[in-house]
């Protein structure tokens, strides 16, 4: 679990750019498992050792800087509700704008570290001109150049000093699960359904500063935390009307759940908002079960269920072996299909395959499907075990590893899946020279 970091300012001030700069070593590795390019606005990242996630707020305005004027204020004030730290960047070469300084208003209220960063200082006149930013009255500044990664250094130093120590909590062993998906999906009332009427059921352990909170939940026989973030009961001063702000609100919830249910309204189809929560969650390694609500308002003749879950498969290639359930939260349909879905994806995501019945079912399949020869040369895979981690991970040991291309790794992940069931668990598979 780390903190999660964002970074604030107005357009063109180089966000994007100390972000990428950021996340580069990281999302390199991450996104070269699916040839994700899709959320550029949230990353992991880590600095000496401590690791956090960082959230650009300005890469979802577009338009012109009165729209803007408007945005920029709930940026903020998301950022603040949402964000254990903030980084404001503002730009030495426009000096401080009238924006900045409603900016710094908002943030000078907060009782969160806010580190101001002054963007583009890149010279020795620049450096003296970045003095005027102490009028922000928000301290020391940070002077950085994010084109060449000038003082980002110290800024990062100051950003880990600063941000408060996650107390580790204590690991119940039971599952964890989030509700998530775009607002009026019908996520409350999912919950409602769940903890129905009968309140003493439930037992609301007040959440760490973390501001999600678990609600145990204990029935028919299932027992797990549903995780449930202030997002949902919070009517926010933020109108939801950026797609940027439901992804943003979801984040928390997904790094602190083993299994995300992904709500989504049948009559409004799987858009691009809810594939950037799907695409979050598979990126952070969670369980997906994706929970098709208001299926009872679509009209049937022209979709059937079939049709419909074969178009949301289509959009979540390469990682389809995720459960479909269609639900109705109203007529209370198949909600109890849904909480046994998410348990039976929790084991399969803590499911340990023993080495040597893994090698058994796995090692004749490759053999009788070697990798393709490349370049001349051929690949004998030796021996194959899971790896000791909190997900499913695969590593096959053999003479070439660089050999071996995307497309044989997509066969061995989809021969896996067939004789292990891990449906619902994004999965990694490495090729490692023994």
């Amino acid at each position: 679990m780390g903190n999660i970091v964002a970074i604030v300012g107005r357009p063109n001030v180089g966000k994007s750019t100390f972000f990428n700069r950021l996340i580069q070593r990281r999302e390199a590795i991450i996104d070269s498992v699916s040839g994700v390019t899709r959320d550029r606005h949230y990353g992991k990242s880590d600095w000496n050792g401590r690791k956090f996630s960082l959230i650009d707020t300005g890469g979802y305005v577009l338009g012109s800087d009165d729209i803007f004027e408007a945005e920029i204020d709930k940026q903020v004030e998301l950022a603040i509700d949402e964000a254990d730290a903030i980084i404001f960047m503002v730009d030495v070469e426009s000096g401080v704008t009238p924006m900045d300084e409603d900016v710094a208003t908002l943030l000078r209220k907060v009782d969160k570290p806010v580190l101001l960063a002054v963007n583009k200082v890149d010279n020795n006149k620049r450096l003296e001109n970045a003095v005027e930013f102490y009028s922000l009255g928000l301290g020391e500044y940070f002077p950085i150049a994010s084109t060449n990664g000038s003082g980002t250094g110290d800024l990062l130093d100051a950003l880990i000093e600063a941000l408060p120590e996650i107390e580790e909590e204590e690991e119940s062993e039971l599952p964890r699960f989030a509700v998530v998906g775009r607002p009026n999906a019908g996520k409350s009332s999912f919950i409602n359904s769940l903890i129905g009427e009968d309140r003493y059921i439930v037992t609301d352990i007040a959440g760490t500063t973390r501001d999600s909170i678990d609600t145990r939940y204990n029935r028919f026989g299932f027992e797990f935390n549903l995780v449930d973030t202030a997002g949902i009961r919070r009517k926010s001063k933020v109108k939801e009307n950026l797609e940027f702000y439901s992804v943003m609100r979801s984040v928390r919830a997904i790094e602190n759940c083993d299994v995300c249910l992904l709500v989504l309204d049948a009559t409004r189809g799987f858009d691009g908002q809810v594939q950037n929560i799907f695409w979050l969650a598979q990126r952070n390694h969670k369980g997906i079960v994706i929970l098709v609500n208001k299926w009872d308002l679509v009209e049937k003749e022209t979709n059937t269920m079939k049709e419909y879950e074969a178009m949301i498969r289509r959009e979540i290639e390469p990682f389809t072996d995720v459960p479909i359930v269609f639900i109705s939260v109203l007529n209370k349909q198949r909600v109890f299909k849904a909480i046994e879905t998410a348990v039976k994806v929790f084991e399969n995501r803590s499911k340990k395959v023993k080495t040597r019945e893994f090698n058994d079912v796995m090692l004749p399949i490759i053999e009788r499907n070697p990798p393709p020869a490349y370049k001349g040369k051929y690949v004998k895979i030796k021996f194959c075990m899971q790896l000791p981690t909190p997900y499913p991970q695969f590593a096959f040991f053999c003479n070439l590893p660089q050999y071996v291309r995307d497309p044989y790794k997509r066969f061995i992940e989809n021969k896996l899946r067939q004789e292990f069931d891990f449906e619902g668990v994004p999965i990694d598979i490495f090729f490692r020279k023994k």
